[in-house]
């Protein structure tokens, strides 16, 4: 059995929807305040459910019953309900999760974090402790380290609005970033439960090629046959908005933009003779956005 953590995300869902197609049983944990029409989309999929919540240890135990594999995409930063925030859910709440798989004899434990950023942050120093108490656990471990995810970076919500033209861009513009889709983090999640080479690693993932975000809009400017209005939002003011941040969401959203305005490529290889994925690119984001395929 297989229990997905964070199965009602865009991550998760689609994670849980790529295990069952390859024969896997799920359990996902499922808080009571999950969306019903999600849950009813995962019932369909022959999905069982486990009611809890990563910041109640006993659930967590009860959820881990039988469970040879855990996989965790959750996040307090994409669906955050009352008393979550980044210490109870990112650290602690991933702390008790990892508790339990141990306490349940859970065999392996894959762990959705992103690589190691320049601009710390609450999040980055919750995902590091999960990652070296993971490491440390005795179980077989997996940290799967997605770079910036296209649909959430490249869409309306951070000022990337494909359908208007319009697109906000984080201090130059010119740095690469290996942008990657959720649906490959999806697939390499999958992948990871059988494939040796996940065991006891830490994977850095990114897409099929490194492009700068003015690249991006060159991209999207010749699909679209116009040019984009460009918003730039310099280094100096993310920073002062990162020492100004009232709380630590805030800061660590702070944080994410700066590492955005000067994040490396991410070499994908030797990772790609390892899992044969696929891999999804920018121009075929951004011909689905423009309606294209």
């Amino acid at each position: 059995m297989n229990l997905v953590v964070g199965a009602t995300g865009m991550l998760g869902s689609e994670l849980c929807h790529r295990l069952t197609a390859r024969g896997k049983p799920v359990r996902a944990l499922v808080r009571p305040s999950a969306d019903p029409a999600k849950l009813e989309k995962l019932r369909q999929a022959g999905i069982t459910f486990s009611q809890g919540d990563l910041k109640t240890p006993s659930t967590l135990e009860v959820a881990c019953r039988g469970v040879t594999t855990v996989i965790s995409t959750a996040s307090s930063t994409f669906s955050r309900q009352a008393g979550d925030s980044i210490q109870t859910v990112d650290e602690r709440g991933h702390l008790n999760l990892l508790q339990a798989a141990k306490a349940a004899g859970v065999r392996h434990f894959i762990f959705i974090s992103f690589p190691p950023m320049s601009e710390d942050c609450p999040l980055q120093q919750a995902k590091r402790k999960v990652e070296q108490g993971l490491i440390g656990s005795g179980l077989t471990y997996t940290v799967l380290q997605p770079t910036f995810f296209m649909e959430v970076w490249l869409s309306p919500a951070l000022g990337f609005d494909i359908a208007n033209r319009k697109a906000r861009i984080y201090g130059a513009g010119r740095n690469k970033i290996s942008w990657i889709s959720f649906l490959d983090v999806a697939e390499f999640s999958a992948a990871s439960v059988d494939n040796a080479t996940a065991r006891n690693a830490v994977v850095k993932l990114g897409g099929p090629e490194a492009l700068s975000p003015l690249e991006v809009v060159k991209i999207c400017e010749k699909l679209a046959g116009h040019q984009f209005t460009l918003e730039y939002v310099p280094e100096e003011v993310l920073g002062a908005q990162k020492a100004a941040a009232k709380d630590p969401f805030q800061e660590s959203f702070a944080a994410l933009m700066l590492s955005y305005a000067a994040v490396q490529p991410i070499e994908m290889r030797g990772t790609l003779e390892a899992f044969p994925v696929k891999l999804r690119s920018v121009r075929d984001y951004a011909k689905a956005a423009f309606g294209l395929n």
